[in-house]
């Protein structure tokens, strides 16, 4: 499966790149959906599975909705309300909403911290 994911600006690629392989597509509207922009996505998605991940704001429902109408069969993946984004979202949450989208093959899964597995170790 050959899968593009399409947030709304930079630092929520990078924030998603770190948590997923290099084989997904991460795309960035800027904020702003022209005509023009809408094509390169269109040209760049190719015939990749889509997922719109965009944040719970009032704008991010806005470049949602535009979304929608050019790519009506993508997977919709929603951040939590309270949350600053995709950006400000936990690394956990993202993994869980990655996760119930069904792209666990391609998350790359932090490592545990080693005070968790350790049983010795003080907590303070």
């Amino acid at each position: 499966m050959s899968i593009a994911i399409i947030v709304e600006g930079k630092n929520d690629r990078s924030r998603l790149r770190r948590l997923l392989s290099e084989e997904v597509l991460i795309l960035c509207t800027f904020g702003s959906l022209n005509t023009e922009r809408l094509e390169s996505l269109r040209k760049q998605v190719k015939d990749r599975e889509v997922f719109l991940f965009t944040d719970n704001d009032a704008s991010g429902k806005k470049i949602r909705g535009i979304l929608r109408d050019t790519f009506p069969d993508a997977e919709q993946i929603y951040t939590r309300r309270g949350y600053a984004g995709v950006e400000g979202s936990p690394d956990e949450y993202l993994i869980q909403q990655l996760e119930k989208a069904g792209l666990e093959e391609f998350i790359v899964y932090p490592p545990p911290d080693p005070a968790l597995l350790d049983p010795k170790a003080h907590r303070f």
